[in-house]
């Protein structure tokens, strides 16, 4: 049977690491692991699949021994086509169970590369000419999505390439396009038909990391990185053979693949796939309670946007005691939306911190202990956190005292192996060899992590550090205020001055003006006060439900520098303004002026220029 562990205070995890690692985590590769897992119970259900999220839907399952079986054949299958232990296998894929058996039957041939479907055909090349793919393996035409489309149009950019795997497609061996369904079944479900004995140094994955523009940005983990932080996340979470997890976070991220793949996979539990498209599925969430009420998995892991919706849908007489607790990461949690989902739902939520570079997660609080609300909780056990002082160089000062807010570092067995470019390791890494993750926190007395901001997130009004989780905790106390994100708006007197944008629950009445008053009485730190609030219709989410602030800062830009262009009074007919990400300077606004009739356009230019001058952000000026 698993092993079990209470984890309710800090010394707990010091209890636990008495006995060192290698000898708590024995299997070499994550193959290994999941072998392990499906020998509690072979016939035991690894999978339930769910296609559409309607009530009444039989499910696809997935027995145990039939998983390993698609894994080993996948596994012959890459091995077959070319791929090594140095080469890369990309898929994109949607939530389905084939991507489990692509996803570790790459690592056990090669190495995976998972992207995000959803991205754009160029974006997708960057990043399979970063990785070096060698094979890629994409969903074929299906009704819905054009992920085929894409794949298609860029294979021939991709000099590494040497073949295409279509799920849900035909061969076309033509043009080196093996079609999966059909080619699968040649190779041995029995056993593994290659020769290869996996280091756990071994390199098993590349996620991409980091944003998607500019350079792409690959995290290098090896299979020790993968079954020491699933083995952290089963301690913490209690997994055990049978437990059902829920999972609607896609299987390009690592929340997705490790926190609810691996880590029940591992331990003979049973993964409960929630559609193709997850969480973005909007029958799946209209079920959501009824569906926990069918399956009774134990735990399921979301996002705090996702947090949100659940608590706007009804959870009426559905039985969703199965639950032990739910587990949110990925990004800050409210400590408002914290206390009324806890209320709403009658459930244990754990906030975690984690990052793809360590491999999901890094700290978590305790499900036996005193979860202290707005704290990540303690580092998983053989897990190294330090908070250290840094100079304005971004060089290493000191480490901080109790309490003491600096940049947050890590390492420890699941640390990363660096980017793939070189370009992205350049300080990176501490004298000590922790691994500088650019967000902010202080550890207290009792060992509890507390994230203050992210570096590259806080306002700078005027020198003073603004941390934007101070304005959104204050308006999500507000009924009726459903997302609100706090980002800087540049100012030429003070750099950067706060502003907020909120979407608003159907049928809330609140005004900009009510919502500003609400800002003024609630938040404490008058610096902090936004200088404006804009009401938005969709706040822009990632693929798994974060709230894109890089997406609100170039909308802040174009507004301000909108309104300040505003000043070319009569010397233009038309101003537009475009604000887009920069390799070279971060961000760049690029302005464009049809100049009126008669007007000098240097002149036009001149006055331009003059507007814009005392603002930090680069700009690029057309007159015409």
């Amino acid at each position: 049977m698993n092993e079990e562990f209470t984890i309710s205070t800090i010394s707990d995890i010091s209890e636990i690491e008495k006995i060192p690692v290698t000898e708590r985590v024995r299997e070499r590769s994550t193959f290994e692991l999941i072998e392990k897992g499906a020998s509690y119970n072979p016939d035991a259900a690894a999978i339930t699949f769910l296609m559409n999220g309607n009530i009444d839907e039989e499910p696809v399952i997935i027995p145990y021994k039939n998983l390993l079986g698609k894994i080993r054949q996948a596994a012959n299958m890459f091995n077959d086509l070319g791929a090594g232990p140095e080469d890369v296998i990309t898929y994109l894929l949607p939530n389905i169970p084939q991507s489990h058996f692509i996803l570790w039957g790459a690592e056990t041939a090669g190495i995976v590369n998972p992207i995000n479907p959803m991205l754009e055909p160029e974006t997708i090349r960057d990043i399979c000419n970063a990785a070096g793919t060698k094979i890629l393996v994409s969903i074929g035409s299906v009704p819905g999505s054009d992920v085929w489309e894409k794949v298609d149009s860029i294979r021939k950019d991709i000099p590494s390439l040497k073949c295409v795997v279509r799920v849900m497609g035909p061969s076309d061996k033509d043009n080196n396009i093996f079609g999966f369904e059909e080619e699968l079944g040649k190779y041995s479900s029995e056993k593994l038909t290659f020769e290869r004995e996996i280091d756990p140094d071994d390199i098993a994955s590349l996620y991409h990391t980091g944003g998607t523009t500019g350079r792409p940005k690959l995290a290098r983990r090896t299979h020790y990185n993968e079954i020491v932080g699933a083995w952290d996340i089963k301690v913490t979470t209690g997994s055990q053979p049978g437990d059902g997890v829920m999972v609607g976070m896609p299987l390009f991220h690592c929340n997705g693949t490790m926190a609810t793949g691996l880590v029940p996979f591992s331990s003979g539990g049973n993964v409960i796939m929630l559609s193709p498209s997850g969480y973005r599925n909007p029958t799946i969430m209209k079920n959501f309670y009824k569906i926990i009420e069918r399956y009774k998995p134990v735990w399921f892991s979301a996002v705090p946007t996702i947090l949100t919706v659940l608590m706007n849908l009804p959870i009426d007489d559905a039985d969703i005691s199965s639950l032990k607790f739910a587990v949110s990461g990925a990004a800050p949690l409210s400590v408002e939306v914290f206390n009324r989902f806890e209320k709403y739902t009658n459930m244990r939520l754990i906030e975690s911190y984690g990052l793809t570079e360590q491999s999901v997660c890094s700290s978590a609080n305790p499900k036996d202990g005193e979860p202290r609300i707005g704290s990540v909780g303690f580092r998983m056990p053989y897990h190294d956190t330090k908070i250290v002082i840094m100079d304005k160089d971004g060089e290493y000062v000191r480490d901080a005292d109790t309490n003491e807010i600096g940049v947050i570092t890590i390492g420890g067995p699941c640390t990363f192996k660096g980017y793939v470019e070189e370009i992205h390791n350049r300080g990176i890494w501490l004298p000590n060899g922790f691994f500088n993750t650019g967000d902010m926190g202080r550890i207290d007395e009792d060992g509890y992590l507390w994230i203050t901001g992210r570096q590259k997130d806080l306002i700078i009004r005027g020198g003073h550090n603004i941390d934007p989780s101070i304005i959104e905790e204050s308006l999500y106390q507000l009924n009726g205020i459903k997302y609100a994100a706090a980002v800087g708006r540049p100012d030429t007197y003070a750099g950067e001055v706060p502003v907020a944008y909120v979407e608003l629950d159907n049928n809330a009445e609140l005004t900009k003006e009510s919502i500003m008053e609400w800002a003024k009485k609630k938040i404490g730190e008058r610096a902090a006060i936004p200088k404006d609030i804009y009401i938005i219709d969709d706040m822009p989410l990632s693929a798994i439900g974060k709230i894109l602030k890089p997406v609100l800062r170039r909308e802040t830009v174009k507004r301000q520098f909108t309104e300040e262009l505003k000043g070319m009074n009569d010397l233009a007919e038309k101003v537009e303004v475009e604000v887009s990400e920069d390799k070279v300077h971060g961000i760049k606004a690029e302005i464009r002026i049809n100049c009126a009739a008669g007007v000098d356009r240097e002149k036009v230019k001149a006055r331009a220029v003059e507007l814009l001058a005392n603002y930090a952000v680069f700009s690029s000026i057309i007159a015409e």
